[in-house]
């Protein structure tokens, strides 16, 4: 899309047709103005396949990857500077460290970190999830916004609602913004026709997701009740603000969604927001398309090696030669220690 784009009360075969959709891999933002909503939506198609195809995680794991990259497009994608947003997980479970790191505009990595045979066992026992494998730990979120300027830092406890309930309660209590977000993932089988094997099935992967916010001019609107933090003596009459009728529209509307609109292709965001909001009307604004793209490179990695003590590049060094390997991208790069010597 070009400009800002208004989705009417219209149906919708007629309010989508002159619509250019954003498709797969793009950050969707838009704004509801009646319901003083902003927010951003994606649905991820190749760019998982390019990013969970480099490692040979297990199913449960790759899942579990994939709805935190959703996440951190949702969240990264609202920088407007050069920088990098990063979400990790730190965490007791068999998937210890979940990373993936957004540079703006629009390039993403990820990789998590496990013990296969602890991820196995557990995915087989009843009423497993995915969710289930990071345990008791927190998720940090980090905004870096470059040389010479001073990183900020998040930290929300995990809890048993996902990673859609962590961010929400992340925004509660850091920003006292009012937040939903939804999340979905999926593994997908299409079918490939060769001329010389016939029909193939090929795995993939799916994802989807929105973030909305209540974001009115008033911010006594956006008031939400403040936190005890324990502060408050046992008995004492704690205020409650009472929620704008607007959010709690939003929210209703919102949690409307079926998990399957948030990935099916023949459901383009476009189309989702029109269903859910078409009696206020939504403003879709450019879509921006992301990429699977690793930072690592040659020249870099020598910069880092160039700075290692010769004890330090001995113990690097095995059959003769220094093997990197990118924890991201899987990519392997070798050095000669001669071209380290001074």
């Amino acid at each position: 899309m070009t400009s800002n784009t208004i989705l009417p009360l219209e149906s919708m075969p007629e309010a989508l047709k002159n619509i250019e959709l954003a498709g797969d891999d793009a950050i969707v933002p838009f704004q509801v103005d009646p319901l003083d909503v902003r927010g951003r939506a994606v649905q991820l198609g190749s760019l998982l396949d390019d990013v969970l195809g480099r490692h040979t995680y297990p199913e449960a794991v790759s899942k579990l990857l994939a709805e935190a990259i959703v996440l951190t497009s949702l969240l990264g994608s609202s920088m407007k500077f050069d920088g990098r947003f990063i979400l990790q997980t730190q965490s007791e479970g068999p998937v210890s460290l979940l990373v993936v790191d957004f540079k703006t505009p629009h390039q993403i990595r990820a990789y998590a970190r496990y013990e296969e045979a602890d991820v196995i066992s557990m995915s087989r026992e009843e009423g497993f999830k995915p969710y289930d494998l990071l345990g008791k730990g927190i998720l940090v979120m980090t905004v870096d916004q470059g040389q010479h300027m001073e990183r900020y830092q998040g930290i929300v406890q995990l809890s048993e609602g996902g990673f859609e309930a962590v961010a929400e309660e992340y925004f509660k209590q850091s920003e006292q913004i009012p937040t939903v977000v939804r999340l979905a993932v999926a593994e997908s089988l299409t079918h490939d026709r060769d001329a010389d094997k016939g029909e193939e099935a090929k795995h993939g992967w799916r994802a989807g997701g929105m973030l909305a916010q209540f974001l009115p001019h008033s911010i006594e609107r956006m008031k939400q009740a403040d936190l005890s933090g324990g502060e408050a003596p046992e008995g004492a009459d704690v205020p409650e603000v009472e929620v704008d009728d607007a959010w709690l529209e939003a929210t209703a509307l919102i949690g409307t969604i079926e998990p399957v609109e948030l990935i099916d292709p023949n459901v383009p965001v476009e189309r989702l927001l029109l269903r859910l909001f078409n009696e206020h009307g939504a403003t879709v604004y450019p879509a921006t398309a992301m990429e699977a793209k690793c930072s690592c490179s040659q020249a870099g990695i020598k910069d880092v090696l160039a700075g290692f003590t010769a004890e330090e590049l001995a113990q690097s060094t095995e059959d003769g030669k220094i093997s990197v390997n990118c924890e991201f991208c899987s990519t392997s790069y070798e050095f000669d220690p001669a071209d380290f010597q001074n």
